[in-house]
């Protein structure tokens, strides 16, 4: 009920707003779920609806919290690049061939983007694993003829995508996504 009100859409219109000017990007949701669950913890706690409980919320105020949270987190050493998945090797012909193929699976799937993202992450998922664990035991003989050698793997798909630098260029990826006849908006 607390999501279904003109007050809710402005409160993580404002927050988010607030968020911008301190320099912190968090996903709408996030947001949304952070301004529900403090307004239904002040119903609670006051002991009155949560329609009343909006008379309370502070959009710049939330934005100081959340924003000082997100700076505490990244200064803490237990952060340490919590979240973040290893890069691989710059020019990494894997990656290419799974950039590339977001165009194409674009316009397969009729561009239904959950289906291209969910593509995009099972195979950097998969090339993450190889690149990773190149010892892994449970994979035994499932990675083709090279097997666990990762150096073989690199030559293998390098010769399936001789020009892989391209699709490190975003300007030439855009235009492969705009062949398409799909484009990625940001509402």
């Amino acid at each position: 009920m607390v999501r279904n009100t003109k007050a809710f859409r402005e409160a993580v219109a404002e927050t988010l707003a607030e968020l911008a000017r301190r320099g912190v990007t968090l996903a709408p949701a996030t947001v949304e779920d952070t301004i529900e669950r403090n307004v239904r913890a002040v119903a609670d706690q006051l002991g009155i609806q949560a329609r009343s409980a909006w008379r309370y919320f502070d959009a710049a105020a939330l934005a100081d919290t959340i924003a000082h949270s997100v700076k505490e987190l990244e200064d803490s050493s237990a952060y340490d690049g919590a979240g973040q998945a290893p890069m691989p090797p710059k020019d990494n012909p894997e990656l290419a061939l799974i950039l590339a193929g977001v165009p194409d699976a674009l316009a397969q799937t009729g561009g239904d983007l959950y289906a291209v993202i969910l593509n995009v992450a099972v195979n950097a998922w998969t090339a993450g694993h190889i690149h990773g664990e190149d010892d892994c035991e449970g994979c035994e003989g499932g990675r083709g003829p090279t097997g666990h050698d990762w150096q073989a793997r690199m030559r293998t798909l390098t010769e399936m995508q001789p020009d892989i630098t391209k699709w490190f260029d975003r300007d030439v990826w855009t235009r492969a996504m705009s062949s398409t006849g799909f484009t990625v908006n940001r509402a």
